[in-house]
């Protein structure tokens, strides 16, 4: 749920929180009409109905001079439809956050949701790691559309060959059938990549109309990547087989003026398979910038796809990467300009908070992410980090946590702590913040946090949201039970940061907060000379002043302006388009001696789309840049006194203000400490007798299997699990 910025009104009626609600309702049954009939007719897509009576019917009815024959049935059926739902998924997510109806006590209904809680419920699959019944059913759906279409694809075309057909063709039985089964294949193919990119698209209007984020989405961008090149990979070994068998191999060279080009289609699949050898998790995780620099390989993929199967099939998987560019075209806006790193924290574990300036208009909620770009530890890495921060408690600052566990965050725990004289100031840019549109986490009587190592970043931002809504709100918020595991005495300084540097409460006597912290390589607490070594250290930094603090990219308003850009770059799409076709492409298909080129009519395609998206993008920004510029010049004027939280003028300010080694003295109060042991999970889950226990765990795969298992072997009916991964 969206957090209030001031104490909620004693009475919460029929007021505009509810007027919203109603509007909000009325828009998902929409979506929901529409989002059936798009599924209906990817079912019916195969049939001899759809393709011998439906299909010609609406091109008949939709053929102009403007569109041709058959592109406008193409985008009233498969584009317009998927545009739509983006539209009024902006108009839904905005009224979520203006809403003033934002129950505190809401979700204290356990019991009349249970049957939805079972669904819920974590299972642990080879192949597809954790996840809930609900994800498994849409699964084995998607699984079934794709069996359904093509054993109807080759009954209705295997129908039609016989030795009689075959030997005309001066063919065999099985050679026209491979051929008839190769071709089916792409098309399985296809409904798999229509979908693709809906997952990776970060600021998604669609996924939040589900539930979902872009984040926990990648899991599903994974699945579908897995079935598109293996479908598309045995389409291709199916012509070369074909093609071999027939003794036309000079096929693989084609690329007609009109038509199919197989040299397209092979330059596709070649991309394809760079990118999914480089997918699988042992490799992406030993040689990640392997696999993030071929990963780029999607556009050549994508491109040379469209030239294989011409602009007009290609519009059906259109819809998804058009949404895809906009958000691409929006970050790389944003990642433009550097942001303002005032200070930070260095921890002994090799792990680092970046403390950062951010405008009161940016509100984001925990679990959120951002992408980091440093250029001067990488020019091209991007990396995701979690936020540590509440947008409510800290209003002018966002903090992130990084651990160093690679080459680059290693790099950046160095530049930090060496000698104060060798770094002045970092530039910096990001992409963000991403992340849910709304939590529900009051919804519990108890939040039950499990984590190992660097796992317990997310927890942060949890914690500090609640101690806002507990110390300023005045609300009730559930008991928390924080479990972390650490390897050594030194990874216990990550508990430091539960507390921001500054904006928190003094105490937070309102706040049920216990810690159990275990340091499993460790018998015993280290000696005073060792902890001595442990002290956290505070960074302050002197940004440039043209380094500005973190914005929205499209300002508060953002999913109203996302909404306009969607629909405003399609219809410039639509109207270049429409002209080049009408004044130029059409009167040279008229003669019927000469046709336009489809890979020059693919080309101008793609060149409309990305100015549409250029146009609308591009002018959403500059109004919002200098609409906020204002806001941000008085923040950074603010943020330039002579005060620890500002920017001072020194490297270390106040340095006899440097925090201790151990949880702050408020914090320490509520942590337990254990040494040479790990954490009995199962204690700690089936012992609570709460009527609704929200279990949420951030850490190694094996720990993260393990709580998955107790709350998925039904001998506690009131754990609610959550998994937070950031390691995909």
């Amino acid at each position: 749920m969206e957090p209030q910025r001031t104490p909620p009104p004693p009475s919460r009626g029929g007021g505009g929180g509810g007027n919203y609600n109603t509007i909000r309702a009325a828009i998902m049954a929409v979506v929901m009409i529409v989002f059936t009939g798009y599924l209906f007719l990817w079912v019916m897509l195969p049939t001899n109905p759809y393709r011998l009576k439906w299909q010609p019917k609406l091109r008949t009815q939709t053929a102009s001079t403007y569109f041709g024959t058959t592109h406008g049935a193409t985008y009233l059926v498969f584009t317009f439809p998927v545009l739509l739902i983006a539209v009024l998924g902006c108009a839904y997510v905005h009224l979520g956050k203006k809403s003033s109806d934002d129950d505190h006590t809401e979700g204290k209904n356990g019991n009349n949701n249970h049957r939805l809680a079972i669904w819920k419920r974590p299972m642990i699959i080879k192949g597809l790691g954790i996840v809930s019944r609900i994800e498994i059913a849409f699964f084995l759906m998607f699984i079934a559309l794709l069996i359904w279409s093509f054993a109807t694809y080759l009954h209705n075309s295997f129908a039609t060959i016989t030795p009689k057909s075959a030997a005309k063709k001066g063919e065999k039985v099985w050679e026209v059938k491979l051929d008839s089964a190769s071709h089916r294949l792409a098309f399985i193919g296809n409904i798999a990549f229509a979908f693709l990119f809906f997952p990776v698209t970060r600021g998604s209007s669609v996924l939040p109309l589900f539930g979902l984020t872009s984040e926990g989405s990648v899991k599903y961008h994974i699945w579908l990547g897995h079935i598109i090149m293996t479908l598309f990979t045995a389409h291709g070994i199916g012509y070369v087989v074909y093609w071999a068998s027939v003794h036309e191999l000079s096929e693989m060279l084609d690329w007609p003026k009109t038509g199919v080009s197989n040299v397209a289609g092979e330059i596709s699949l070649v991309a394809g398979l760079i990118m999914w050898a480089t997918t699988f998790p042992r490799i992406r995780r030993k040689m990640f910038e392997v696999f993030f620099y071929t990963h780029h390989m999607y556009i050549p993929f994508v491109v040379f796809f469209i030239f294989h199967v011409g602009i007009n099939y290609a519009s059906m998987m259109l819809p998804g990467f058009f949404l895809f560019v906009i958000d691409r075209y929006l970050r790389f806006l944003q990642s433009r300009s550097n942001v303002r790193l005032l200070s930070a924290r260095v921890l002994p574990c090799q792990a680092v908070e970046l403390n950062f300036s951010k405008t009161k208009g940016l509100s984001y909620t925990p679990t959120s992410t951002i992408f980091l770009n440093i250029p001067i530890i990488s020019k091209m890495q991007w990396h995701p980090f979690t936020i540590s921060s509440s947008s409510n408690l800290q209003s002018d600052n966002l903090s992130v946590i990084i651990k160093g566990e690679g080459k680059w965050s290693n790099k950046l725990h160095q530049l930090l702590s060496s000698s104060p004289s060798s770094i002045d100031r970092i530039d910096v840019s990001i992409e963000g913040p991403y992340g849910p549109t709304s939590t529900d986490f009051l919804r519990h009587e108890l939040l039950v946090m499990v984590s190992g190592g660097s796992g317990v970043t997310p927890f942060i931002s949890i914690i500090r949201e609640l101690i806002y809504t507990s110390e300023v709100l005045k609300c009730k918020t559930p008991e928390i039970i924080l479990v972390s595991s650490f390897k050594n005495s030194n990874d216990l300084t990550m508990l430091d940061l539960i507390l921001p540097l500054c904006g928190a409460p003094s105490e937070f006597p309102n706040l049920d907060l216990k810690i159990e912290a275990y340091v499993t390589r460790e018998k015993g607490a280290p000696h005073e000379e060792e902890q001595e070594k442990t002290k956290t250290r505070t960074v302050w930094l002197k940004p440039n002043p043209s380094d500005a603090p973190i914005s929205p990219i499209l300002g508060q308003n953002n999913y109203l302006w996302l909404g306009a850009i969607i629909s405003s770059s399609f219809i410039i799409y639509l109207l270049f388009i429409g002209i080049l076709t009408r004044y130029y492409i059409f009167p040279i298909d008229r003669n019927t001696n000469k046709k336009y080129s489809s890979t020059s009519r693919a080309l101008l395609h793609m060149l409309f789309l990305c100015i549409g998206i250029f146009i609308a993008a591009t002018s959403a920004f500059l109004m919002n840049k200098s609409k906020n510029a204002k806001e941000k010049n008085i923040q950074i004027q603010n943020m330039e006194g002579p005060t620890p939280q500002a920017s001072p003028n020194s490297l270390f300010h106040n340095a006899d203000r440097e925090l201790e080694s151990l949880p702050q003295q408020s914090i320490s109060q509520s942590v337990n400490l254990h040494y040479g042991e790990r954490p009995d999970l199962k204690k700690f889950l089936f012992e609570r007798k709460e009527s609704s226990v929200g279990v949420l765990v951030c850490g190694p795969k094996k720990m993260r299997h393990e709580v998955a298992n107790i709350c998925s072997s039904g001998l506690a009916a009131n754990l609610h699990f959550e998994s937070i991964s950031f390691s995909w």
